[in-house]
Order: structure tokens, then C-alpha cells, then sequence
């Protein structure tokens, strides 16, 4: 072969080789990153969806409902943020393919048709089952709020009927366990002081006391625990206020912000219970 011939050929070669895999790497250029038809993320920023007051004929009350998102084909699901006033609560309904409930907030009930009423609480995860006749709302002392989040079926999410009559709203809570019969779950505060001696009263203090009270929206933790601070301060509770400064620090309160309030309420309260009070917080304080 002439040596012209041979290099043509070589040339050739190379070239095939080159385009090919040129034709199998990806493409860098920003059109090829995305097929064209297919949806981007969407964010729905914090406050940007309204709440709007509850039908009269879906709720008894003062409701609110905020939507969260609404999913487009092929998705159905569907969310929105639901705020009961105290009393407050849903009409009799059904789901037909069940309903998911994310307490954020609060005190609650639920119940099926049929059933006892279930309290439910802040951190409760709620499943009721498709096509189930149930209600859902906030306890009679206490406002609640949850995520609720449904699928639709041939277009249809939910099916309204009667309200929920007081007989229904204002029946016993049905009976449950504590979180601490769960193998390996921790002792509730109160279970743990007084559960063995005086067990109702532990229950009190810990399911309506920390787990009602302490829980409503209207007051923060910190702010709640400012004001039990200074009551005991005022009402010279020296063991009492040995837990109820370490709950304060848990909530957010600095050891300044609670020095001062010491301070101050020594004008206000006496200074014999300004000074207890300051023994017991610096204990508390450098056994950090």
C-alpha cells in the first residue's frame, strides 16, 4: 500500500472513532439538562397562602383553612393547614381514599362512627381509613391545629354530611396508655417523681399540666415559663423552682434573662424569697 493511501485511511479511521464517541457523551450545554414538557420544583413560601373561615356547613366553630398544596395530574394528593378555636370542629365526612391528620398545635379529638372519642395531641400522626365516617376538632378547652392531607378519586376528595351534635362533641375520651408503657420509652416527669405513690395525680400533672396547658398556642414555652419562674419566686416554692428553672433554660430563657427576673421580683415578691430564689438558681445554674 502507498504510503499516502495508508495515512487517508488512518485519517479515516479516527475520524468515525471521534465522532462516535462525541455522539455518546453528555451534552454540557443547560438545554439538555431538562426535557422539554416536565414540571420544575415549585416552592410555596411560608405566608404567601391565605386562611379563609371554615363553611358553616362543613364546621361548628371557628375554623380556619389555610391550602398547602395542590397536586396536578398525575398526583391527587392534596394538603392544607386546618385551625380549630376551642369547641371548634369538623361535620361528619368520609374520604374515599383516607385522610391523613399531622397534629402541629394543640389539643384535639377525633372519632369514628361507632367509636369512643380520641384525644390527640401535638406530634400525633392521625390515619383514618378510606371511606370511614369520622369528625375531628379541638378540645373544649383548648385550640388545635393540624395538617390534613387527602387524596382525590374521579375528582373527589371528601363527601359532607351532618354536623356533630353536642351528645357526639362532649362524650368521654376514650381511655389510652401513656407514651411510657412503650418498651424503651422514658418516664414521663411526673411518673417519675410521684408515678409509683400517687399515680392519678402523676397523670393529671403530666397529661393535663405539660401535656394541655403547656401545649396551648397561645403562650410560648418560654413565655410560659417566665411566668411560673416568677410565681414561684413570688410564692417562695424553692423545690419547685429547681425543676421549673431547668425547663426554662430547656425553653429558651437565658441564665441572664432569669438572674434579672430574680432581681426584679425582689422589689415586688420580698427580698427573703429574691434571695432563696437565687441559691436555688445558681445550684441549678452551675450544675450545668
Amino acid at each position: 500500500m502507498k504510503p499516502f493511501a495508508a495515512t487517508v485511511i488512518s485519517l479515516s479511521l479516527v475520524s468515525s472513532v471521534c465522532a462516535q464517541t462525541d455522539q455518546s457523551r453528555p451534552k454540557s450545554d443547560s438545554s439538555s439538562t431538562q426535557a422539554p414538557g416536565l414540571e420544575s420544583i415549585k416552592i410555596l413560601r411560608s405566608g404567601s397562602q391565605s386562611a379563609e373561615r371554615g363553611a358553616a356547613e362543613m364546621f361548628s366553630g371557628v375554623v380556619h383553612v389555610a391550602p398547602l398544596f395542590e397536586a396536578s395530574a398525575p398526583g391527587r394528593a392534596r394538603g392544607a393547614l386546618v385551625t380549630f378555636d376551642p369547641g371548634a370542629r369538623t361535620a361528619w365526612h368520609t374520604h374515599p381514599l383516607g385522610q391523613v391528620l399531622i397534629v402541629t398545635a394543640g389539643v384535639g379529638r377525633v372519632q369514628r362512627w361507632g367509636d369512643p372519642v380520641d384525644e390527640i395531641r401535638k406530634g400525633d400522626v392521625v390515619w383514618i381509613p378510606a371511606g370511614q365516617k369520622h369528625w375531628h376538632g379541638a378540645a373544649t378547652n383548648s385550640s388545635m391545629a393540624h395538617i390534613a392531607i387527602v387524596e382525590a378519586l374521579d375528582g373527589k376528595s371528601v363527601e359532607w354530611m351532618e354536623a356533630v351534635d353536642d351528645l357526639h362533641y362532649n362524650a368521654p375520651v376514650r381511655a389510652q396508655l401513656p407514651a411510657t408503657n412503650a418498651p424503651g420509652a422514658e418516664a414521663r416527669p411526673s411518673q417519675k417523681a410521684i408515678g409509683d405513690f400517687s399515680p392519678k395525680l402523676a397523670e393529671l400533672t403530666d397529661n393535663v399540666l405539660y401535656g394541655d396547658v403547656w401545649e396551648r398556642p397561645e403562650l410560648s414555652k418560654r413565655d410560659r415559663s417566665l411566668v411560673t419562674v416568677a410565681a414561684l419566686i413570688a410564692l417562695n416554692r424553692p423545690e419547685q423552682l429547681r425543676s421549673h428553672l431547668t425547663r426554662a433554660r430547656d425553653n429558651g430563657v437565658t441564665e441572664e434573662e432569669l438572674i434579672e427576673t430574680i432581681t426584679h421580683l425582689a422589689f415586688y415578691s420580698g427580698w427573703p424569697n429574691a434571695v432563696t430564689a437565687i441559691g436555688v438558681a445558681k445550684e441549678i445554674f452551675e450544675r450545668k
